[in-house]
C-alpha cells in the first residue's frame, strides 16, 4: 500500500488544509489590523462601501468557510466521532457568546449576534446532514448562492430571522454571515474534500507535510485558528491601545 493511500484511508488530517487555513488567518490579520487602525482614527476607511474592503472580506470569509466544508468532509468520511465533534461544539458556542458579549461592551449599537463563529456552528450541525452527499452538495451549494445574488424579501429582515439572509438590506452588525449564501460555500467546501481527500488514494501533493519555516507556522495557525480568532482582536486593540497611550 502507498503512503498516499495509507493517508487517505487513516487520516482526518492534512497539513496542507491547515497551511491553507493559516494563510486565512493571515488574510483576517490584515483585515482586522486595518480595521483597528480605522477604529483608532489612524486612517480612513469606509469597509461598508468601498468594493476592495467588501470583496476582501468575501474573500477571507469564503475561503474560512470552503475550508470549513472541506474540513467536515475529512471529519465524516471514517464516521462522526461524536465526543471529538461535541468538544468542538461547545468550544464554538463558548466562543460565539463571548464574541456577541464582547462585541456589545465595545459596539453596543452594532454588536455581533450571528457572525462567522455562530454560521459555522450551525453549519456544524447542518453539515452532518449532508455528509454522505457528493455531486449534490456541489449542486446545492451552487443553488444556494445563486437564490442569494437573485432573490432577497422583506419578511427575512425581522430579527428572528436574519441568521437566513435573503435580508433586503444590510443589518447594522459589526460581523454578518447568514446561512444565505455561506451555507452554500460549505457545502461546495464538503464536495470539494471528498473529491480531493475522500474518492481513493490522495495524490502526493495534497499528503505535502510542508518542510519550511513559513509552512509549518502556516499549518500551526491552522490547527489552533479557533483560538487564534478569538485572541488576535484584544492583542491587536491592546498593543494599540498601549501605544497611543505611551505617545500622548
Amino acid at each position: 500500500m502507498s503512503e498516499t493511500t495509507l493517508l487517505a484511508r487513516t487520516s482526518n488530517r492534512f497539513p496542507i488544509v491547515d497551511m491553507l487555513r493559516g494563510f486565512a488567518i493571515v488574510l483576517m490579520f490584515i483585515f482586522h489590523f486595518s480595521f483597528d487602525l480605522d477604529y483608532f482614527g489612524v486612517v480612513q476607511i469606509h469597509f461598508l462601501e468601498d468594493p476592495f474592503w467588501i470583496n476582501f472580506r468575501r474573500l477571507i470569509v469564503g475561503l474560512f468557510l470552503l475550508i470549513v466544508g472541506i474540513s467536515l468532509a475529512l471529519a465524516t468520511r471514517n464516521g462522526i466521532r461524536w465526543r471529538s465533534w461535541s468538544r468542538r461544539m461547545l468550544l464554538l458556542l463558548l466562543y460565539a457568546g463571548l464574541v456577541s458579549l464582547g462585541s456589545w461592551y465595545m459596539f453596543p449599537q452594532t454588536f455581533i449576534y450571528f457572525g462567522i463563529l455562530h454560521f459555522i456552528a450551525v453549519a456544524s450541525i447542518l453539515g452532518l446532514l449532508f455528509a454522505r452527499l457528493y455531486w449534490i452538495n456541489l449542486i446545492l451549494g451552487t443553488l444556494i448562492i445563486v437564490v442569494d445574488i437573485n432573490y432577497s424579501n422583506a419578511m427575512f429582515n425581522e430579527l428572528p430571522l436574519q441568521w437566513i439572509g435573503l435580508m433586503t438590506y444590510l443589518p447594522h452588525t459589526e460581523d454578518y454571515v447568514p446561512l444565505f449564501p455561506w451555507f452554500g460555500v460549505v457545502l461546495i467546501g464538503m464536495f470539494v474534500g471528498k473529491t480531493l481527500f475522500a474518492r481513493g488514494t490522495v495524490p502526493a501533493w495534497l499528503s505535502w507535510q510542508g518542510d519550511n519555516a513559513v509552512a509549518r507556522l502556516l499549518a500551526f495557525a491552522g490547527r489552533h485558528s479557533i483560538h487564534i480568532y478569538m485572541l488576535h482582536q484584544p492583542i491587536f486593540i491592546g498593543l494599540l491601545s498601549a501605544f497611543f497611550w505611551l505617545i500622548n
